[in-house]
């Protein structure tokens, strides 16, 4: 059984920021690429000192890092500014860190400044620190037995919540859980492609130049909440961007991720051209999850041309434009199930971005080489590296060093000979290390790639009888150099030039990174040679100019000159050859003429075919554009005769309305005449029965209050006889009888009231029960005593018709 590969991981720490200039509107945010998988920082807070405090980490096996190595990999930090209002983001610079320059042990942390930075005056600058860590997490079992499935009643089953089913991100592990974790704890990966587009020329209009240099195009979506875009190209007619995945790591269940993404709205992908959208299409992620899909055994996918949208306020809808000329984009959706074996960690959300290199143009001359640089205020530079020995500490035979630094001019790597055999405890000179190369570079340009890229020198073992091993590397910081101390020099030709030198002692060590396995002593020269023409230069063999004439032959011993023909003396021979030298340069003058003529010509058919295929899909869309007006403008005639037609049946039913209502106006108008001639009639006959009836009341009035008087008089009259009759009355005996009679009544009344509220009250006392009874017993016999008399009291009285005396008792 093969043992498993050691792992390893590149850890990239993003601590701060310095120079930076405050924005309360945006915010900062770092992303990092390296072997085509992005990652990325929070957004932090946009002021000078911006603290990011985040580390960015990949993993891979240490043979799978060699191979990153050799092909020179590199590691790219891009920062951004995040408008907080619109998501819009901004490039404000890159940083590239070389692969080669990591080691196993901790570094101190360094300032990089940003290239191609926004803030040209400020210069900002963020504190990186790389380190690569060995991965000591424990090994996954070989064996691993198949989860039993869930039993009727098991959380598995346990119906779900839709609002729990929200991503949530783990920075530690790298992934989004969605789900219970006691549940749902099966990896799965989501990736997202875009492959290539098609006549997107279709979403803006024909006054817009298609392939502008200024307006950068590019591809955005979001991806369970992270934003994707797309590397940017400038040609609508051929965007030509390679295709890149952005994936995303999920840690659920079958049932839970089904339920999730059914759920889930389309995944919209828009067209982007700075911070406004062009044009979008919706791609569903419903069809990832079926019943039947077995992401374990094959990924579930989604693929095809998705037709893109304008927005309404861009263009109208391109129902009408025919299928082959309708924008689209091709997208793929792939869900399945992660390997663990393949699966690399990520600490951070995605984004995609793309690191370029620009190629050296190196013009080969006899002897040597020299960089090229077509600018006029270029300054030609010639730097010196020499190894100059190496003290080892373990035996090692056959020892070659080796190293490239394409800025120079060259890529071909530089190689000492022949092997040297080191010692232990030992220095040892390395032959023929000394290399000088002349190039032409600009300043700022010469110090950001000497601060970025250092110079990788390799230590070979090599044997006749077997391949060549690796034993160890060394990184070399070229900028150290330009922080030396600087010399003024004078060239042959007596001007004046600067010199910087840089000799430096350093350790190399083993192709793994364990320990120490020797040290380099090497020296470093760098001089300005001055500003270098923009010019062309044409070295050939035969340009050394015209032959030197032949050599008079020697004279005979008696001094006279021998009879020789006009066509064999040395003047005609080297007039010959200076006729035929000329032939030969007009020959290669006309040659070089018909090569230059040659390439100008295919660069301008080229530029023309470029031209015409813009002018054709301009034209196609511009014909199809003029078709649709056709159409819209044939539709608005139409709809302008229809609204001419209902305009002139609306007038003509206006005026016939006019003339009814007029003719209705006259008749009412003779009507409310005559009606207020009748009227007036009707007030005036009126008025006259009004007043004949008002003198008729009066009359009665008078009559009336003459009565009134008449009886009042009466009533007067018949008051006092009332009077009179009261007074005769109130002197009689039985109305004095009748008056105590109430007197009486009232008594007891008042009486009945005090006996209700005793018997009552009777209640609340148990303790005098007893006498309550007798009380009331004799109050009942006292009560039939009264009774009684007054009975024979009223008998008697009404016996006798005179009351003699009236009785009275008190009850106490």
């Amino acid at each position: 059984m093969a043992s498993k590969p050691e792992q390893l991981l590149i850890v990239v720490s993003v601590l701060e920021g310095r120079q930076f200039p405050r924005s309360p509107r945006h915010t900062l945010v770092v992303e990092a690429r390296f072997d085509g998988e992005p990652l990325a920082t929070d957004p932090v807070e946009h002021k000078e000192q911006p603290q990011f405090c985040t580390e960015l980490a990949w993993e891979l096996d240490r043979k799978t890092l060699h191979q990153h190595r050799l092909q020179r990999t590199p590691i790219k930090l891009q920062c951004y500014a995040v408008d907080s209002g619109t998501s819009a983001r901004e490039c404000v610079g890159y940083i590239v860190l070389d692969l080669r320059s990591l080691q196993e042990i901790k570094q101190a942390p360094k300032w990089h400044p940003l290239l191609s930075s926004k803030y040209t005056k400020l210069k900002p600058a963020l504190l990186i620190s790389v380190i690569l860590e060995n991965d000591t997490k424990p090994t996954a079992e070989q064996f691993k037995a198949k989860k039993a499935p869930p039993r009727p009643g098991s959380p598995a089953l346990v119906p779900l919540d839709s609002g729990e089913l929200r991503p949530v991100l783990n920075e530690e592990e790298g992934f989004h859980q969605i789900g219970p974790e006691d549940v749902c704890a099966d990896m799965f990966v989501l990736s997202v492609t875009v492959a290539f587009a098609a006549k997107l020329e279709q979403l803006i209009s024909s006054s817009t130049k298609l392939s502008s240099e200024g307006a950068e195009f590019f591809f955005y979506y979001t991806l369970l909440g992270n934003d994707v875009t797309s590397e940017p190209f400038q040609n609508l007619l051929s965007p030509n961007f390679e295709p890149e995945r952005a994936s995303v790591r999920i840690r659920s269940s079958e049932r839970v991720l089904r339920l999730f993404l059914a759920q889930q709205p389309c995944l919209q992908l828009h067209l982007c051209c700075g911070k406004q959208s062009l044009g979008s299409s919706d791609v569903s992620l419903a069809g990832l999850m079926t019943s039947s899909a077995d992401l374990t055994k094959r990924p579930a996918i989604i693929e095809g041309a998705f037709i893109l949208q304008p927005l309404n306020r861009v263009k109208p809808s391109l129902r009408c434009v025919p299928p082959d000329l309708q924008p689209t984009v091709s997208v793929s959706v792939t869900l399945r199930a992660e390997d663990i074996n393949n699966q690399v960690r990520s600490h951070a959300r995605l984004n995609n971005y793309r690191w370029f290199l620009r190629p050296v143009h190196v013009c080969f001359c006899s002897g040597g080489f020299v960089l090229v640089q077509k600018m006029c205020n270029s300054a030609s530079e010639c730097i010196t590296v020499k190894t100059r020995k190496a003290v080892k500490t373990h035996l090692c035979r056959g020892s070659v060093f080796l190293y490239a630094y394409q800025f120079f001019g060259s890529a071909a790597p530089i190689l000492t000979s022949p092997a040297v055999e080191v010692k232990k405890n030992t220095e040892v000179f390395l032959p023929q290390s000394y290399c000088a190369f002349d190039f032409a570079a600009l300043p700022n340009q010469l110090q950001d790639t000497f601060l970025r890229v250092p110079l990788m020198v390799e230590m070979w073992h090599r044997e006749p009888s077997s391949p060549d091993v690796l034993l160890g590397s060394v990184s070399i910081q070229l900028s150290r150099l330009l922080g030396s101390e600087k010399t003024r020099f004078l060239d042959p030709s007596g001007h004046q030039h600067w010199r910087q030198s840089c000799s430096e002692r350093i350790p190399i060590m083993k192709a793994d990174g364990s320990e120490k396995l020797a040290e380099l002593c090497y020296a470093s020269v760098l001089e300005d040679l001055g500003f270098v023409k923009a010019q062309d230069v044409l070295v050939s063999e035969s340009s050394q100019g015209p032959p030197a004439a032949l050599a008079p032959p020697p004279q005979g011993p008696g001094g006279a000159e021998p009879l020789t023909r006009p066509r064999e003396t040395p003047e005609y021979k080297a007039a010959l050859e200076l006729e035929m030298w000329k032939e030969m340069q007009e020959d290669l003058f006309d040659n070089q003429l018909k090569q230059k003529e040659l390439s100008h010509m295919q660069a301008l058919a080229e530029e023309w075919r470029k031209r015409d295929h813009q002018r054709e899909a301009l034209i196609k869309k511009k014909e199809m554009e003029y078709s649709l007006l056709e159409e819209q403008l044939q539709k608005t005639l139409s709809d302008l005769e229809k609204r001419e037609k209902a305009l002139a049946h609306a007038e003509m039913e206006t005026q016939r309305l006019q003339r009814e209502l007029r003719s209705e106006h006259e008749f009412s108008m003779r009507e409310l005449q005559d009606s207020g001639r009748r009227l007036r009639e009707d007030c005036a006959h009126q008025v006259e029965l009004e007043r004949s009836k008002v003198r008729q009341l009066e009359d009665q009035l008078a009559q009336q209050r003459q009565q009134v008087n008449t009886a009042e008089n009466k009533c007067k009259q018949l008051e006092k006889e009332f009077e009179l009759y009261r007074d005769q009355q109130n002197v009689r005996p039985e109305v004095r009888l009748q008056s105590e009679i109430n007197l009486l009544t009232l008594e007891k009344v008042e009486l009945e009231r005090k006996l209700e509220s005793a018997t009552k009250s009777k209640l609340h006392y148990k303790q005098q029960w007893g006498r309550a009874l007798k009380e009331l017993a004799r109050f009942k016999q006292v009560r039939l005593t009264a009774r009684a008399v007054q009975r024979r009291f009223s008998l008697k009285t009404c016996c006798d018709g005179s009351v003699s005396s009236v009785w009275g008792f008190w009850v106490d």
